[in-house]
């Protein structure tokens, strides 16, 4: 727990953490969606849900296959999955009303979703699941076997969309025009592009709801912020959502170093599940083919001076340099140098990140903390979230690399050990910040410590 003083007392061994977890994963649960978190975020959010599953996985395999199931339910008919899909929950802004991609014709008639996507980790939860299952059970294995055999179609043509619409320039880095689209809403690698997004006077007029679930409004975007983030779902509306019509019109768009490497890992991992299940050999080439190319894209992004991945803003020509957890992408995806590699891998360990004496544990946060840009309490300008640290800790398990992969594990325990379940914690007390009972933040938690990896 925190104190009133802010010293934590750390005091949840693993048994009752996978308790709590359970108990978080439960609560949350509507029957075919976990809701993100119960007050902040009532929905069913895309890349949430992938990590969610996971953790489902342990406690009912059936039921890590509902959730799955209940987002590619809401794909929409070009391929794209959509980064919300709705409940009948009314207090979250902005919901369906004010996107109204109900008029899209590419969206789906019986459900009311978003109008822009997410970091694509599912076909890494598609993976997860399965290897999960086969742990657990003969049943269970064939039960997560005969989904993914459902599941895979639809996670190609996923993947498909993302190489078809959002892969636009030379840079080869996939495209995002909205700083949702990331999963790292105001993180201020979007500084710079947010700032070129001027909203028009005819934006209509909206009352947040966001401000009135959080004890400090400092650890929410700000006003301004969510002006320019309404006016670029007005821009996307405006052209009903038509993908190839959306980049060309979005005052906002970069190339997302982050979401290129994961795109990268989720493709192999597609291609795999694939073959194991003996999917069409044409489809399982492209998938490496666009992981391939992803993989370059990323290698490619690196600033010799640095050695850290970039950014880039497309609509403007210019590599973005902010100092943030995305620029070591390279470490997640692969297709550096080894020495360039090593090198990246002792920045990660260095005392600029996770090597920070200050730190409570030592992951990176989501913000180097000698960077000007870095704010210990808000969102995605400096707390360390559980989650990135699950990705990358379960990247270098795929990628050899068991010293990293084991004290990433257990130093993510190690920061949620309160027993909160934060949706991101300040990164110097492990104080947690946002929504508690986050539902992905209990199932990576649920992986850690009852997962074989």
């Amino acid at each position: 727990m925190i104190t009133a003083a802010g010293d934590r007392d750390i005091h949840f061994q693993p048994a009752r953490l996978v308790a709590k977890a359970t108990l978080v994963l439960r609560d949350n649960d509507t029957g075919t969606l976990v809701t993100a978190a119960p007050k902040l975020y009532p929905h069913m959010w895309s890349w949430d849900a992938a990590f969610i599953s996971i953790g489902l996985a342990y406690l009912d395999v059936s039921r890590a296959v509902t959730e799955l199931s209940t987002l590619l339910d809401a794909q929409w008919d070009d391929g794209m999955i959509p980064h919300i899909v709705f409940t009948d929950d009314s207090n979250y802004f902005p919901g369906p009303d004010r996107w109204r991609t109900d008029s899209a014709p590419q969206a789906p008639a019986d459900v009311r979703t978003s109008g822009i996507c997410q970091p694509p980790v599912h076909a890494i939860a598609l993976r997860r699941i399965v290897d999960i299952a086969r742990k657990t059970s003969q049943a269970d294995a064939e039960l997560a076997e005969r989904f993914a055999e459902r599941a895979w179609p639809a996670l190609y043509r996923w993947h498909r969309w993302i190489a078809r619409h959002r892969m636009p320039d030379a840079s080869g880095l996939v495209a995002i025009v909205h700083g949702w689209e990331s999963g790292m809403d105001n993180s201020p690698r979007w500084d710079e592009p947010y700032a070129a997004v001027v909203p028009g006077p005819d934006l209509p007029p909206y009352v947040r709801l966001d401000l009135q679930q959080v004890n400090d409004v400092g650890e929410r975007p700000s006003s301004d912020e969510y002006d320019r983030y309404l006016w670029l779902i007005e821009q996307m509306r405006r052209v009903n959502y038509q993908p190839d019509d959306v980049v060309r019109t979005s005052s906002f768009l970069v190339g997302d170093v982050f979401t290129t490497a994961v795109f990268a890992l989720a493709s192999d991992a597609l291609a795999e599940v694939g073959a194991d299940l003996g999917c069409d050999p044409g489809q399982i080439g492209e998938l490496r083919t666009w992981a391939a190319r992803a993989r370059d894209a990323v290698a490619d992004s690196v600033d010799p001076e640095t050695g850290m991945a970039r950014d880039r803003d497309i609509r403007r020509g210019r590599w973005l340099t902010t100092e943030s957890i995305a620029g070591f992408a390279p470490l997640l995806c692969g297709g550096l140098p080894g020495d360039v590699e090593k090198q990246l891998m002792s920045t990660l360990d260095g005392t600029n990140w996770s090597g920070n004496p200050h730190l409570l544990a030592a992951v990176p946060p989501s913000i180097s903390p000698s960077s000007p840009d870095f704010d210990s309490r808000c969102y995605w300008r400096g707390p360390q979230w559980p989650v990135i640290i699950w990705l990358f800790g379960w990247a270098f398990e795929q990628r050899d690399w068991p010293r990293h992969a084991s004290e990433f594990r257990a130093q993510g325990v190690h920061l949620v050990s309160d027993g909160s379940f934060g949706e991101y914690y300040e990164p110097f007390t492990g104080e947690p910040l946002g929504s508690t009972n986050q539902s992905w933040t209990a199932a990576v938690v649920l992986d850690w410590l009852c997962g074989v990896w």
